[in-house]
């Protein structure tokens, strides 16, 4: 089960099976001897096309089930899979049932494809594990031996300490809930990644950096898709075992729902974010309480939080990691149903918590921000390049990359998260 679990979804033997399910099945569905499938072919891909057009009008624009039009390569995707599904039907009549059998088989191998595709483009579930969350549910919770002391003194400065040889080589992961003591929302566990010299005896005081998934998504996103502990692992190999204790936080409470981080008809949220978090992590975890040393990070909508945060809370978090990240929060592509939906219409309130207007009213010199969007997620690059703008002209430290060859996905984020971290590590002082 082991070796299963470890098989990958995106290159490899699965990859290859999938395009030959693929080709193999799109093959049988295009040939038939007959005049009248000529037509039908065609006609197929384009009721195919103008499916896909309308179910996508309907999720964001009708239903704002998303607040942003999908990426183009998950529409293009789709449509062979429609396309499939309608050849399919068009086969039944006439048909035996060994035709019809060959019929469905065809088109499943069709919509393996296309989902494989898919899911290759948003790099989220790279293993069957992944897939199956059985990685994630094997994570321990928080243990008392991981915990703050009470009674413990600050550790060294990390460019004070020296690792021991017995370090470990790797950090570990557990799982804790964080409960909205003061905003009472109920957030979904979060997920914890502790350093190898967080695990020596004498530890160092160390960084903090809080992180955000997408919507719609959950903590364990960064773990699947994001690839989080490899990463941070890579860097603190390079750092002598230092690395911030990353803590990744549920924002939202469900996987569909949006609570656009804010204080708001909906919940309460940056009040969670912004008191109850930091307090739940000063108090059980062993880490520095100079919020000079605390980031904020995350990827689309998580993204999107973390300029707000950084935003709204500079003396909490003075360094900000967003990977494609919006001009502003939203419940919809339509901004007054979203202002109507969290702030009974009220253009000010939603505006005055937004980060380009709060940018427009503080000085934010000493506060950092590392932007990052793919080079072909070209709506989300645009918004970086407005975003990093503005928070050069409130004083922000600030830094932009275009990732080449990635989209609207966790490539993006993985190929640009070695970047931002050096840039803490930077901010931060920490030894090489």
């Amino acid at each position: 089960m082991d070796f299963l679990s470890d098989v990958s979804l995106v290159d490899g033997p699965f990859l290859w099976f999938s395009v030959a399910c693929g080709a193999a099945g799109g093959a049988y569905l295009l040939w038939r001897r007959r005049r009248s499938w000529l037509v039908l072919v065609p006609a197929s891909l384009v009721l195919a096309i103008a499916v896909v057009a309308l179910v996508h009008w309907i999720l964001v624009d009708l239903l704002a089930t998303f607040s942003e039009n999908l990426p183009f390569q998950t529409l293009a995707w789709a449509v062979p899979a429609v396309a499939a599904l309608l050849l399919c039907i068009a086969r039944f009549p006439r048909n035996s049932w060994r035709g019809r059998s060959f019929s469905v088989a065809a088109m499943l191998g069709v919509l393996l494809l296309c989902i494989v595709q898919i899911n290759l483009y948003f790099g989220l579930n790279n293993t069957v594990s992944d897939l199956l969350g059985t990685a994630v549910a094997r994570i321990q919770p928080l243990e008392a031996a991981l915990k703050r002391s009470p009674d413990a003194k600050p550790g060294p400065a990390p460019s004070a300490w020296k690792a021991p040889d017995s370090l470990p080589r790797n950090g570990v992961l557990r799982k804790a809930d964080i409960p909205g003591t003061v905003s009472g929302f109920s957030a979904r566990e979060a997920y914890i990644y502790f350093p190898p010299a967080y695990q020596a005896v004498d530890r160092p005081t160390l960084p903090v950096l809080v992180l955000f998934a997408g919507q719609p998504g959950g903590p364990a996103d960064w773990l699947t898709g994001g690839q989080l502990r490899s990463l941070l692992d890579q860097f603190a190999e390079k750092h002598q075992g230092i690395a911030p204790v990353t803590v990744v936080v549920d924002p939202n409470g469900s996987t569909n729902a949006n609570t656009m981080c804010m204080d708001s008809n909906i919940a309460s949220v940056d009040t969670y974010l912004s008191r109850d978090v930091p307090a739940w992590i000063t108090g059980n975890l062993d880490v520095s309480k100079d919020h000079t040393q605390w980031a904020v990070g995350g990827f689309s909508f998580g993204g999107t939080c973390a300029m707000q945060m950084g935003a709204a809370h500079p003396d909490l978090f003075t360094s900000i990691l967003p990977f494609a990240a919006e001009r502003e929060p939203a419940l919809a592509k339509d901004r007054n149903k979203t202002i109507s939906d969290s702030f009974d219409g009220d253009v000010e309130a939603f505006e005055s918590r937004t980060p380009l207007v709060l940018m427009q009213q503080r000085d934010y010199s000493g506060s950092g921000v590392y932007l990052v969007s793919g080079e072909a997620d070209h709506e989300f690059t645009e918004y970086m390049h407005e975003l990093a703008d503005a928070a050069r002209n409130a004083g922000f430290e600030t830094e932009e990359h275009a990732i080449a060859q990635a989209g609207h996905s966790w490539d993006a984020v993985i190929r640009g998260m070695p970047g931002g971290l050096e840039f803490l590590a930077a901010r931060w002082g920490l030894p090489r």
